[in-house]
């Protein structure tokens, strides 16, 4: 029989939210244990699923994924933990991160990996992509997949990072509701579309590079009693300016080219500078094209709140695209010519606040007041806040150190747990000259977790990048 867990957007993990006192909360912390999983054969196992010609071979040498409508190149990579033998039964999962590092990759610069829930058990030295056991297929060739639990956006930078929440299914395992067996099965599945440069290949768990191998990191307390908080859910938030909606380095103004982008990177927010409504470049209300391209290019509805650095109704501003409603937005006018601009979204039952902003590009004196009033107009809005911009300051700036007084700098906070991707030539982020976009968010966003983030590398074959600044890329998670 299988059983399923919802994803991210399930209703079946859904806990009633528990007001914590201090006290309390230090108690609970108190009790708590963390594991880790990652040594081979006794506490992680993994095999690599193939079609085509491949279906039934089987093959634990490699853990691999691959986007193909050929399934002779389709590739899916399958990990099992043993969350039954190393956490008690009953235990009350509280967080589990599933990360596993990049080997090698092929071209394509960023391909979006999902987490699934294997419904069905499988046996590591007999799987393929017909059967789970040599006597027992699959219900459905290519494994029987259940709800996708998170994705994330994968590099093919040989020693990336990349982390996945899987609370949701670990949780239930090690309650012992999915089934007999308490074991944590789990498939990654590329999400991005058919081509030979998908490939992306990670390091198995026999590995003689310990700290490189698959690990399943979950923290749980002796309580049967539920979660705090509910399970995570992913939030990416983009940041680009966008240099005048769209000029390229070939001095081609090409909004579409641009949106394609954006489109490319699987945002769920984005914040887009240089955004010029009704002016000489292009003559258009850009929010509204905009808008359009990318539901063109993702099939998803886009809502959006723009405002200009003047507050009139035509000129340039900062954009804000979400997929999630808005359930409110505001603005502010900031000395210097300058103005921000923030939405409020529902994400997991969390209220975030995301704020756009584009500070002065000539004065540090403007730059540090725009910032102050900037913090002090945020403090009235609730967490969690995130504030993603162009800066026109580096990171060694004491712009940076201002912003830092109060809220985290994702690429640093990245970079210290080994997270953040960027390119071949660029390992330091730059996003134009030096690292002067950001995304940052509040200390007080105690419910935003840092998953990683990435610059990405946006040139064509002919070297032609769509805009003057490079993508920044920031994931949470939302708990």
């Amino acid at each position: 029989m299988q059983f399923r867990v919802p994803g991210r957007n399930g209703c079946l993990f859904s806990r009633a939210l528990l007001a914590l006192i201090s006290s309390g909360a230090a108690t609970l912390a108190s009790a708590q244990t963390t594991v880790t999983l990652n040594q081979p054969a006794t506490q992680v196992v993994s095999a690599t699923i193939r079609g085509g010609s491949y279906a039934n071979i089987t093959d634990q040498s490699i853990l691999a994924t691959r986007s193909s409508d050929d399934l002779e190149y389709n590739r899916r990579a399958l990990l099992k933990f043993d969350t039954e033998n190393t956490i008690p039964a009953g235990s009350s999962v509280t967080s589990a991160l599933l990360t596993v590092t990049v080997k090698t990759g092929s071209e394509d610069a960023s391909r979006s990996i999902g987490a699934y829930q294997v419904t069905t058990s499988w046996t590591e030295t007999e799987v393929t992509w017909n059967r789970r056991k040599t006597d027992t297929n699959w219900t459905t060739r290519g494994g029987d997949l259940g709800s996708k639990l998170d994705d994330a956006s994968v590099s093919n930078a040989a020693g990336t990072k990349v982390t996945f929440d899987v609370t949701a299914l670990v949780k239930e395992a090690v309650a012992g509701r999915l089934g007999t067996s308490r074991y944590t099965r789990i498939a990654l599945v590329d999400l991005d579309g058919s081509t030979s440069a998908s490939y992306r290949e990670y390091v198995t768990p026999r590995d003689s590079n310990t700290a490189a191998r698959p690990v399943l990191k979950v923290t749980y307390g002796g309580s049967s009693e539920p979660a705090p908080v509910s399970s995570g859910s992913t939030l990416r938030v983009l940041h680009w300016n966008t240099h005048h909606n769209g000029v390229g380095s070939d001095g081609v103004l090409d909004t579409p080219r641009l949106m394609k982008w954006v489109a490319k990177t699987n945002p769920d927010i984005v914040s887009l500078q240089e955004v010029e409504r009704y002016t000489s470049w292009g003559n258009m209300d850009a929010p509204v094209v905009m808008a359009n391209l990318l539901k063109q290019y993702t099939g998803k509805t886009w809502y959006y709140s723009f405002a200009t650095f003047t507050g009139a109704a035509k000129g340039i501003g900062d954009l804000i695209l979400s997929r999630f409603p808005i359930d409110s937005d505001a603005s502010r006018l900031l000395v210097g010519g300058r103005s921000a601009t923030n939405v409020t979204v529902n994400v997991n039952g969390r209220t975030i606040n995301v704020t756009s902003v584009h500070l002065h590009p000539d004065s540090q004196t403007y730059r540090l007041e725009e910032i102050a009033e900037l913090t002090a107009w945020l403090k009235a809005f609730p967490e969690q806040r995130i504030i993603a911009g162009d800066f026109n300051a580096t990171y060694t700036h004491p712009e940076n150190a201002a912003m830092t007084q109060t809220y985290y700098d994702s690429w640093a906070v990245a970079q210290a747990n080994g997270t953040d991707v960027a390119y071949a030539g660029n390992e330091s982020g730059n996003t134009r000259n030096g690292r002067i976009d950001f995304i940052y968010y509040s200390h007080g966003a105690a419910y935003l977790t840092m998953k990683g983030s990435q610059v990405f590398d946006t040139r064509d074959a002919n070297g032609v990048t769509p805009s003057d600044h490079k993508p920044l890329m920031t994931t949470f998670t939302v708990k």
